[in-house]
């Protein structure tokens, strides 16, 4: 894990960027790290944490379920992103479940040193909120793209929405896209996803590197 101060962590992580040096400091007084292995939870639905953790590096999969075990896909956290935060805010259970995807180190804020914070530090307060709008927003999309889109129009919207633009203004995934969780995300099954990714690679759309790594070569539709 790096050899950074907490304080120096805090500064670059986006939702404390709003805070001035004796908040930053507060918060970096308060805040331990920790390292989840692969595939380890760091919340799980149903339970309460009483904590908020905040991704340093690594990459963490936001999942629900139903009764019978099958997984939906809600979200991919990375660097900057936080969890934990709306359980803290109304002490409920987590609705979601989030598992590492690869080794992540996170800071980890208790609750009572959460509640700690809120009062005098509206700047922090004001972040979490606007970083709860966003979700919100997020997850409107999604039943959006489930009620509206048809499977085909649901992938190229999830590639979008992976994809990252480089210098050179490509668009382009950096990390292998699996199958079946793209059958997740988007609610159809393997079988049909894996059908409309070869056909997105026929007609020049896409193009998959040897590293997994996908380029969008041309404009997608998504609606």
């Amino acid at each position: 894990m790096s050899m950074l101060s907490n304080l120096d962590l805090i500064r670059r992580v986006p939702l404390f960027s709003m805070l001035t040096a004796d908040q930053a400091q507060a918060i970096a007084d308060s805040v331990s790290k920790r390292r989840f292995r692969r595939g380890e939870l760091v919340v799980e639905q149903g339970r309460k944490s009483n904590a908020l953790f905040i991704l340093l590096n690594g990459r963490a999969r936001v999942l629900t379920s139903d009764s019978r075990g099958r997984e939906v896909i809600l979200a991919v956290l990375e660097s900057g992103d936080y969890v934990g935060e709306m359980s803290l805010i109304d002490n409920e259970p987590h609705s979601a479940t989030v598992r590492a995807e690869i080794q992540t180190d996170m800071l980890v804020l208790q609750r009572a040193d959460f509640q700690r914070c809120l009062p005098e530090h509206s700047s922090l307060s004001y972040a979490i909120l606007r970083g709860l709008v966003r979700r919100l927003r997020n997850a409107d999309r999604q039943i959006e793209s489930l009620a509206l889109l048809d499977v085909y129009g649901r992938v190229a919207r999830t590639l979008l929405d992976m994809a990252e633009t480089d210098a050179e203004g490509v668009q382009i995934i950096r990390h292998k896209v699996s199958r079946q969780d793209m059958a997740k995300v988007v609610g159809a099954s393997r079988e049909m996803v894996s059908r409309v990714m070869k056909d997105l690679e026929e007609r020049g759309v896409i193009e998959t590197q040897e590293n997994g790594f996908v380029v969008i070569k041309e404009r997608l539709q998504n609606e």
